[in-house]
């Protein structure tokens, strides 16, 4: 964004510019135009050997003025004149931004150039709290994919005010409350079974019996159909074969994967806004596809429920909530598709990726699977099946869970970045109006000064404390964010991991593909949230007689 010193200085040398060439000395203007190049160079270099880079450094000379030396800068990386450190949000952002701040000591904050932007980068549980507790990072940058995909209207990427805390009150009471955690629990219990039968598919395959079940379509289409019954009150059996699966699951399982695409996508054009109306990524013009089907599809769920007549309280989901709102609260159609579509996007997202991380650590390391499957024995017996209402006794196994959501948590920059809205000061320094704010949760659970021995796969050392809690109150492990703007469902994806992880563990003993090739690989995809970049493969044992 151009500052009012930048454009005063520009139409200065465009006049002067206009005045040398009208004077019929060509080579005077050609001489102008060479020592407006070089003033630029200059500025670039200038702005460019500052540390962050060009963004801080335009901030510092342009803004600051005299008092520039009465602060200290934030430590970071120059990067490169104009587009900055640009390359540090590529690949597996998470950790190249960790190395980088643990080259320069900055691992506290780091302060580096995104094009235009500046950004900062918080790798310490004390300075994340003081951005995710601040008044002045309760806003979030919205990207063009964001709004290409209508999230900008919903409660992710929503500004702070009143309609986003009227969203953020609705969803926390009628689809997050504790009391609609528990009364969704059948729903969840029948949908476990579904995926414990479809494992079993899997397994006597003659394809999966060779080369191992590849259990991620089993839990995404699980968390698919899951949301899809909270929010849209549609129930599907779950089908493994594309030719048997609803037209409904299809479709809406193709639109959230190209949204995943679109969204984990670094996007230049928001950084350099003179690239925008170039959109040299394609990324307006992709945003525009999918767009229209999400609105078609969404709308006829609405336009269904509106017709229908009214459901018993107990068959309530979160469509008729939202057409059931009156006044102030009433949203526009167009409202309630980008907050229904937002609803489904995130929901089956975040449950489908851990358990395929914990799954993968227990073919791992078997002798924790072996201990994981002793407590089952102990709280279940191998005469009944798993409930929800034994997931508090599974101590051991929640433990599992936390370990893993420490060594591999899906959002390890907390999925969203934080803007800030006005000047502030963070862990003493000065963080001017329009930074954008990041946590990275995966430095914070990987630093020895604050785990010992981060790197070891110990779920051990959750039993010292088993109040232990992931939910925001403990910034060493907050994969869910904290503060206002952390991820409202947070309770209910918990809820559901407690009980769909031990369901097929109280089924099968899982074992490494047969398939040399597909043994478990860690390796990681960063997209929206941290994926296993090699869809993990087992061989599921019975253990139980049903």
């Amino acid at each position: 964004m151009a500052t009012p010193e930048d454009t005063g200085s520009w139409l200065l040398y465009l006049s002067l510019a206009a005045k040398c060439g009208g004077d019929g000395q060509p080579h005077r203007f050609v001489g102008f135009l060479v020592v407006c190049a070089v003033a630029g160079l200059l500025t670039c270099l200038l702005h460019w050997s500052f540390p962050g880079g060009p963004a801080w450094g335009r901030w510092w000379w342009t803004r600051r003025r005299g008092c520039w030396a009465a602060a200290a800068s934030v430590p970071g990386p120059r990067g490169l004149p104009v587009i900055g450190s640009m390359w540090l949000m590529t690949g597996l952002a998470h950790r190249k931004l960790a190395a980088a701040a643990g080259r320069l000591g900055a691992r506290r904050l780091m302060a580096f150039s995104l094009g235009e932007t500046p950004a900062v980068v918080a790798g310490h549980p004390d300075v994340a709290r003081e951005i995710l507790h601040s008044p002045a990072f309760t806003d979030r940058p919205v990207k063009e994919s964001a709004y290409g995909l209508l999230f900008h209207r919903a409660i992710g990427f929503a500004p702070h005010g009143g309609y986003w805390r009227a969203l953020r009150r609705v969803a926390s009471t009628h689809l997050f409350s504790p009391w609609q955690v528990a009364a969704s629990a059948p729903q969840r219990a029948v949908i476990a079974r579904q995926m414990v039968t479809a494992m079993k598919q899997l397994q006597q395959s003659g394809a999966s019996s060779a080369a191992g079940a590849a259990v991620r379509r089993v839990l995404r289409r699980a968390s698919l159909h899951n949301v899809m019954w909270s929010v849209f009150g549609r129930r599907y059996e779950l089908q493994l074969d594309p030719v048997k699966e609803s037209d409904e699951t299809r479709e809406l399982g193709a639109l959230v994967d190209e949204g995943y695409d679109l969204l984990g996508l670094l996007n230049w054009a928001d950084h350099l806004p003179w690239l925008a109306r170039f959109d040299l990524q394609g990324t307006r013009a992709r945003c525009s596809r999918p767009v229209p089907r999400v609105t078609r599809f969404v709308g006829r769920i609405i336009d269904e429920h509106r017709s229908a007549p009214p459901a018993a309280a107990a068959a309530v989901d979160f469509t008729d909530v939202l057409l059931s709102l009156q006044g102030s609260d009433k949203l526009a159609d167009s409202d309630m598709v980008a907050v229904l579509w937002e609803m489904v996007f995130r929901g089956t997202d975040t449950v489908a990726v851990l358990i395929e991380w914990v799954l993968a650590r227990l073919v791992l390391h078997q002798d924790v699977q072996a201990r994981v499957h002793d407590e089952l024995n102990r709280v279940v017996g191998l005469d009944r099946v798993v409930t929800e209402s034994d997931s508090a006794s599974l101590v051991y196994l929640h433990a599992v869970i936390k370990e893993v959501l420490r060594l591999h948590p899906p959002g390890p920059l907390l999925s969203w970045a934080r803007l800030a809205t006005s000047d502030i000061h963070v862990d003493g320094f000065l963080v001017p109006a329009g930074t954008i704010a990041m946590v990275n949760m995966w430095a914070i659970t990987h630093d020895p000064d604050v785990w010992p021995e981060p790197m070891e796969f110990r779920p051990e050392r959750f039993l010292d404390d088993t109040s232990f809690q992931v939910m925001g109150s403990d910034l060493r492990l907050a994969p869910f964010g904290s503060g206002r703007r952390s991820c409202p469902g947070k309770s209910l994806a918990m809820a559901t991991v407690a009980f769909w992880l031990p369901t097929p563990l109280h089924e099968f003993t899982l074992l490494p593909s047969p398939d040399p090739a597909r043994g478990v690989n860690l390796s990681e995809v960063l997209r929206l949230s941290c994926e296993m970049a090699v869809p993990l493969a087992v061989t599921a044992q019975a253990r139980r007689v049903a």
